[in-house]
């Protein structure tokens, strides 16, 4: 299964959650996001999983060897999103309701 196709079944999976709503077409920042309540959380940038979590554990997914800080080609890395590697076993759904979680309050 390609990454695309997994990010496919993952917004198939939480779009049926409250508040959740899938990609809308269109260019630029979050044209392929994941929101809740208005707010990105998940996003597929450049064939990689991105989610949005506290600094923090980005920091300690990174320190893991997860994924880096994702940089949206600003020069400056978000610290608060993760641009997960495609190599990583962490499972998407899980890191994904993680990010809903705490963007959703």
């Amino acid at each position: 299964m390609s990454l695309e196709e997994r990010f496919e079944d993952l917004v198939d999976e939480l779009v049926g959650l409250p508040g959740v709503t899938p990609p809308q077409p269109g260019r630029g920042f979050g044209a392929h996001a994941l929101k809740v309540r208005g707010r990105i959380f998940a996003m597929f940038v450049r064939g990689r999983l991105v989610v949005k979590l506290p600094a923090a554990r980005v920091d300690e997914l990174v320190g893991a060897g997860e994924g880096i800080p994702f940089d949206a080609n600003k020069g400056k890395p978000m610290k608060e999103w993760l641009n997960l590697d495609p190599e990583s076993t962490v499972d998407w759904s899980a890191l994904a309701k993680e990010a809903m979680s705490f963007v959703g309050g």
